[in-house]
């Protein structure tokens, strides 16, 4: 099984762009309409304008327009440098939501919202926890 994880953004570019840099990826596709990051073997981030996914369901689908930056997504991301990544992330775009911590749950993890208002969390495993 491969999953696909599908953000609906105001501007594909920006996001193509933001999520570039951010993760030093390159888009495994690129088109009007989709651009896709392999974020591993059996996941895949895309990001689709806001009017694609109108013209694709129509008015059954709630107008996500209409949700402004409210975080309607999370991405969790464990890396190898969650600093790193969260500091990319502020550096091209993305408003800090909170530092690098440790968490209940033995991660180290900062979080951020993307230009859509996404939840963008970059996390590590840190020492001592099991």
């Amino acid at each position: 099984m491969q999953a696909h994880l599908i953000f609906y953004v105001q501007d594909q570019q920006l996001s193509k762009t933001f999520y570039q840099r951010v993760l030093g990826l390159e888009p495994s596709l690129d088109v009007d309409g989709m651009t896709e990051f392999c974020l591993g073997e059996a996941c895949v981030l895309g990001v689709m304008p806001i009017s694609g996914i109108k013209r694709l369901l129509g008015a059954a689908l709630p107008d996500p327009a209409q949700c402004g930056r409210i975080p309607k997504a999370e991405l969790y991301l464990c890396v190898d440098n969650a600093a790193s990544y969260h500091a990319k992330a502020l550096q091209n775009g993305a408003t800090e939501l909170s530092k690098l911590q440790k968490r209940d749950w033995g991660h180290l993890v900062a979080y951020s919202l993307d230009p859509d208002g996404h939840v963008l969390a970059f996390a590590e495993t840190y020492a001592g926890s099991d």
